[in-house]
Formats: C-alpha cells, sequence, structure tokens
C-alpha cells in the first residue's frame, strides 16, 4: 500500500485567496506523490470564518475526493486548527501550512523526500519575507534569540508554522501535548525523533490581510515563554539580589556624602528607587498572572476545539 502525504491547511477569512491556494497546489500535490509513490489527502480546517470560505471549502470538497474539510464550531485560533487537522489527518506524513501561499507548496517534494529518507520532523526555517518590513524582522530574530537565552529547549532561528512530521510524531502530540496554552511549533521542534531542517523564501500574502496583529503576536510570544521557561517566575530572586545591591551602593554614598557635609537630597533619591522597585514588581506580577492565567485554562480542561461537520465528497459526517 502506498504511503500518504496529508496536508493540513489552516483557514480564517481566507476567501480572498482560498481559490488560488488551492488551484496551485493542487497540481503540485498530484505530480509530487505520483513521481514518489505516494498518496495524498488535502485537509483545510476552517477556523470559524466570517466569510465566504466555508463555501469554497464545500466546492473544493465536492469535487475533488483528496479534500476533507474539517468545520469549526466556533473560532479557536490558528494553533487549536493545526492540532484538529494533526488529530484528523491519516497519512504517514503530515504537513502544516498556511492558506495565504506564504508557505509555498513547491517545498512539499522535498519534504516527501525526507520521509522517505527517514526523517520524523521536518523544519522549515524561513530565510527570507517578501513583506515584512525591519520591525517584524527585529522582532523575530529578537523572540528566538530571547527564547534559546530563557529555555533550555532548542529553538531553530526563523522556523514557522510550516512543517513536517511523521506519524509516530502525529502520535505523540494527539496523545501526550494536550496543552489549552501552547506553543505548537515549539512542541515539533522538540518532541525529538530523528529531525532536519529545510529552507524556504516566504512569498508576499496572494490575497487579504494577515490575522496575525501585534496583540496576537505578543500572546503567542508570552505562551511561548511561559510554555518553555519557568525563568520569569525566577525573576524576583535575581531582583531582589539587585535592588539589595543598588540599596547598599546607596546607602555607602549618602553616609559618604553626609560626612563630607554634603548630604543628598532624599526627594529625587527616593522617587527613583521608588520607580524602579515599583517597576520590577509589576513585571515579576504580570508574569506570576501569565502563569495563574496558564494553569486556570489547564484546570478546567475544556476542549481545545469543537468541530461541527467533517465535509468530503461523500457528505458530511456530524461530530
Amino acid at each position: 500500500m502506498a504511503k500518504k502525504i496529508s496536508i493540513v491547511v489552516s483557514v480564517y477569512n481566507e476567501e480572498e485567496g482560498l481559490k488560488q491556494f488551492y488551484e496551485h497546489t493542487h497540481p503540485i500535490l498530484q505530480q509530487a506523490t505520483a513521481k514518489a509513490g505516494w498518496d495524498y489527502e488535502l485537509i483545510f480546517v476552517n477556523d470559524g470564518s466570517l466569510d465566504n470560505s466555508l463555501d469554497l471549502l464545500r466546492g473544493f470538497a465536492a469535487k475533488d475526493p483528496k479534500v476533507v474539510v474539517v468545520n469549526f464550531a466556533a473560532n479557536r485560533g490558528h494553533e487549536a486548527a493545526m492540532i484538529a487537522g494533526i488529530d484528523v489527518a491519516t497519512g504517514d506524513g503530515i504537513v502544516c501550512m498556511d492558506a495565504d501561499l506564504q508557505h509555498p507548496p513547491e517545498v512539499i517534494p522535498d519534504i516527501i523526500a525526507k520521509f522517505d529518507e527517514g526523517y520524523d520532523v521536518v523544519s522549515m526555517v524561513r530565510t527570507a519575507r517578501e513583506d515584512a518590513g525591519l520591525f517584524k524582522k527585529i522582532t523575530s530574530a529578537a523572540f528566538y534569540k530571547v527564547m534559546n537565552h530563557m529555555s533550555k529547549a532548542n529553538f531553530e532561528n526563523n522556523s514557522s508554522d510550516f512543517f513536517g512530521l511523521s506519524r509516530r510524531v502525529a502520535l505523540v502530540l494527539r496523545k501526550d501535548y494536550r496543552e489549552r496554552v501552547r506553543f505548537l511549533r515549539g512542541y515539533v521542534q522538540n518532541v525529538g525523533f530523528k529531525k532536519t531542517t529545510l529552507e524556504f523564501k516566504a512569498s508576499a500574502r496572494v490575497a487579504g490581510q494577515s490575522n496575525y496583529n501585534l496583540k496576537a503576536l505578543v500572546k503567542l510570544s508570552l505562551n511561548a515563554i511561559c510554555n518553555f521557561s519557568d525563568a520569569p517566575l525566577k525573576m524576583g530572586i535575581y531582583a531582589g539580589l539587585m535592588s539589595l545591591a543598588f540599596s547598599f551602593i546607596l546607602i555607602v554614598y549618602s553616609i559618604v556624602q553626609f560626612f563630607l557635609g554634603n548630604a543628598p537630597s532624599g526627594y529625587s533619591t527616593i522617587v527613583v528607587l521608588i520607580s524602579f522597585m515599583f517597576g520590577v514588581l509589576f513585571i515579576i506580577l504580570g508574569f506570576i498572572s501569565e502563569y495563574l492565567a496558564i494553569i486556570f485554562a489547564e484546570v478546567k480542561n475544556r476542549p481545545i476545539y469543537i468541530i461541527d461537520s467533517i465535509i468530503t465528497k461523500d457528505g458530511e459526517e456530524r461530530q
């Protein structure tokens, strides 16, 4: 029996570019799998889109038996959509990618080749991005440097939610990595097994606007830090030591100035010291609150996603 590759595509309000994505990706999948001797399925996960994305996906499924549409009951977020796709996938290899063609389907044959070579995880590393400004490039590079410094885990610089994983890695994710607050690309990169990397150049979006605004990126960064590092919880110890050292220096300085007859004005000193101490304190409290929020979400144990229906050429399977 031929091996199968499952392509998981997260969709949220992508009606402007969905047709172009499907028409571009479909022939590439046909040629790549025929050449490699693989079968394939194309899984679209509709993450509660508010536009006509679901109608377009229904049309794809109605004419193409290789298309499977997982339709969420409500919006659950990009990572939940990828997890759902991984859960539903039946392939020996799984590739997660976006529907905006910034993740080029042209590299899928290379990913299949890596699966044939025995690799379980294929991490896709972005070498360039056409629509990225200077700010996004700087913050992206800084994010991975901070993560690698704060965490014992190892993260590939400029990695993304474009990756490939084998069936046995998918089984591990389905069974053990079921956090409600998660950083999926971090799990994939650090789950173990035989791993390799491939490089790609991200093109500009074919249509529409990115759903990742600054608020979403900050939230993703906080989730990543809190999932892979306890360093922020230890900030109180380091801040306390720094404050103690700063206070000791200030005491020595004040005593010396007093005996020299130049006692410093207390107002400025107190204002600076209190502002510094309260700033550090609120940062630490903010991180503690973030960890408590994650614990609260995990304790509630609510589902990561809720599927309304799974749509195929043969009809709909209600969940």
